[in-house]
């Protein structure tokens, strides 16, 4: 039998296990990514290991969630970025430089290679053929110190596109399409393999786009072949020496198929507050609009913004719309200023950003209480834009220029002639904001602002939790639910701070009675329903529940990154047994968990006993033998140092 993409790469990079779909496979990681977000704290519990310098082939500290630098706390953990990468090795991407899954595509990314990134749209690098994966910091921390990652051998489910996209139609619509057929949950343990006929007519950021929101298809990863488009590309760039082939054989075998023609697809849309709420723009067009965002590591290339500026070309935005564009890199950025589309956007009344992420994680241009946002970006999670009343649609930059010209959502294929695709022969490279290396060196003394704290430590798992149900919350609960971004972001290396915040979104309250429990000696638990833990990597969504005395969460089913997180963090994550349990349970029931830690070790059942309601829940776990001896350690950096 011959193999796919995914199987080539895994099995190029196996350390241990085999590739059999929901055994535990450990990889060799060649590259890191980490975001200032999410990079504090992953090099924080790196320093804790003892390490001279990291192991991998490369890594990469970039600053991109915060450039804004609001308050000290931001400027300080971008000078400890800055100074860990030059003690450690690792390239430092100033802020400026722009969004991390664009820069790698742009400056590091390589067919055939693996890449571990903080950051859950770590994907993208799929759009080049490479095997890219969203993970907590905690991970990659281990991976820089030259440890194996940890996954289930997945599913592998073929993605065939056929025929070819009609005018007005994009990359965006594709993933819009799978997501409507595929949905935001139910697929953890799979990846996804594009095919068909079709690839070969997707450039390199086509690609990247659709490998970029595939993370909301709840996938470990999405691959696109490496072939001639991929060598155009690296060509592009200065890097035609990193191509390497990488295609299918033809008798390799999935575990299902979905076929999209391209040729029947209409412009798209996400409804609020999901990803996967997607109908047609005709379904929803007349829709008043307050503002347009256009920019995030989804849709803000040259060839997205190239669009963009054809369509506003001589024309003006809606009164009555705000618009916003903010490249996804310096790279793109200084190509439209220079051709002079740069110009077209601001005369036609954008408002230019500095490139980062900005508006897509709520920081920076929050729309107005009540209004309507259509963006480019990967989620429109309730909240995420920095308000709880806003509607946020999700669209392909199409869409989304037309839509500021009118004011209203509007179908593009109204409006004329499609904007031509703009590939060029070859991209500006400048690196001026990219700080490579430096050679290993003890004079580097490492900056620690106040508000940089070291990780907290968390005590091994005791053998009985008698608590309390803190919260018990719904289906499709985000990791933005549990640790609001935003502004907050700030606090992201002060764990004792930002814990205060957990749940606020949906119950202020819920840090106060966490620590009034764990300070009584007693333990939290958290009750959920589907999709647990969906969205950000952000690993202080356990982090900062560990802190608070949280020692086990109880679902109808869990999302894989979180699910990972809760692991590393020392956190039981348990399923009902009978799923129709959830609705027997309360926010404040008395319950408790007896011999944890021998059944652990036995494998054994769980069974929950609710004290208040009397009665006993049995509870399902899928944990291998490793994670369980984590769990039993206190987590991750416990078991790894011990």
């Amino acid at each position: 039998m011959g193999l796919s993409v995914i199987q080539k790469i895994l099995k190029n990079h196996l350390v241990t296990g085999m590739l059999e779909p929901g055994s535990e496979i450990s990889i060799r990681i060649d590259q890191t990514l980490t975001q200032d977000a999410t990079g504090t704290m992953a090099c924080l519990q790196f320093e804790t290991m003892g390490q001279p310098r990291v192991k991998t082939e490369l890594s990469v500290n970039y600053v991109d969630h915060n450039v804004l630098q609001i308050g000290f706390q931001n400027t300080d953990d971008h000078k400890y970025l800055e100074t860990i990468s030059k003690k450690y090795g690792l390239y430092y991407s100033k802020a400026g430089n722009g969004i991390c899954h664009q820069v790698h595509l742009e400056r590091f990314g390589q067919p055939g290679k693996t890449l571990l990134g903080s950051d859950s749209h770590t994907p993208t690098a799929g759009g080049l053929g490479m095997i890219g994966i969203g993970a907590g910091g905690l991970d990659i921390a281990i991976a820089m110190g030259g440890g194996a990652f940890y996954i289930q051998a997945p599913k592998i489910v073929r993605v065939e596109l056929t025929g070819s996209l009609p005018a007005w139609c994009s990359a965006k619509d594709i993933i819009l399409k799978l997501l409507q057929i595929m949905t935001t949950k139910g697929n953890v343990g799979c990846m996804v393999e594009y095919s068909g006929d079709a690839v070969k007519t997707l450039s390199v950021q086509e690609r990247a786009t659709i490998t970029n929101m595939g993370a909301e298809l709840g996938v470990t990863t999405s691959v696109f072949p490496s072939d001639l488009r991929t060598k155009e590309y690296l060509e592009s760039q200065g890097r035609g020496d990193c191509y390497v082939s990488l295609t299918a054989d033809p008798d390799a075998e999935y575990f299902k198929t979905i076929t999209i023609d391209l040729s029947s697809l209409e412009p798209m849309i996400a409804k609020p507050h999901s990803p996967d709420n997607v109908v047609t723009v005709k379904e929803v067009q007349g829709v008043k609009v307050q503002q347009v965002a256009i920019g995030s590591c989804t849709n803000a290339s040259y060839v997205d913004l190239m669009k963009v500026a054809q369509i506003l070309k001589g024309k003006t935005v809606h009164p009555d719309v705000s618009l916003i564009v903010s490249p996804a890199s310096r790279q793109t950025l200084e190509m439209i200023s220079k051709n002079g589309a740069l110009t077209d956007l601001i005369t036609a009344g954008a408002r230019i950003t500095e490139s980062n992420c900005g508006f897509c994680i709520g920081q920076g241009h929050v729309p107005s209480t009540g209004s309507v946002s259509v963006r480019t970006v990967n989620r429109n999670f309730k909240g995420r834009c920095g308000i709880q009343d806003a509607e946020v649609y999700l669209v392909s930059p199409e869409v989304a220029a037309v839509t500021a010209l009118s004011g209203e959502i509007t179908d593009p294929r109204a409006f004329g002639n499609p904007p031509k695709l703009c590939i060029p022969d070859k991209y500006i490279v400048d690196n001026t904001l990219l700080i490579a290396p430096s050679k290993p060196s003890g004079d580097v003394k490492i900056f620690r602002g106040p508000n940089i704290g070291d990780p907290p430590n968390n005590n091994p798992m005791p053998d009985d939790l008698c608590g309390n149900v803190l919260i018990k919350v719904g289906d499709k609960i985000t990791t933005d639910h549990i640790m609001p971004a935003g502004q907050l972001l700030k606090f992201r290396s002060n764990i004792p701070k930002y814990s205060e915040h957990v749940f606020e979104p949906l119950d202020p309250t819920f840090a106060q009675r966490a620590v009034q429990l764990r300070d009584s000696n007693k333990y939290g638990f958290i009750v959920g329903a589907e999709s647990y833990g969906q969205g950000s990597s952000r690993e202080h969504a356990a982090l900062c529940p560990m802190y608070l005395g949280i020692k086990a969460v109880i679902t109808r089913s869990f999302e894989r990154i979180h699910t990972a997180n809760l692991i590393n963090f020392g956190i039981l994550p348990l399923t009902f047994a009978n799923p129709d349990d959830y609705d027997k349970i309360e926010q404040g029931d008395a319950v408790e968990l007896s011999g944890v830690r021998q059944t652990l070790l036995k494998n054994g059942q769980f069974v929950l006993k609710n004290t208040s309601k009397k009665t006993d829940m049995p509870l399902n776990y899928d944990l291998t033998e490793r994670q369980r001896k984590i769990i039993l350690a206190g987590g991750l950096l416990n078991f790894t140092n011990s």
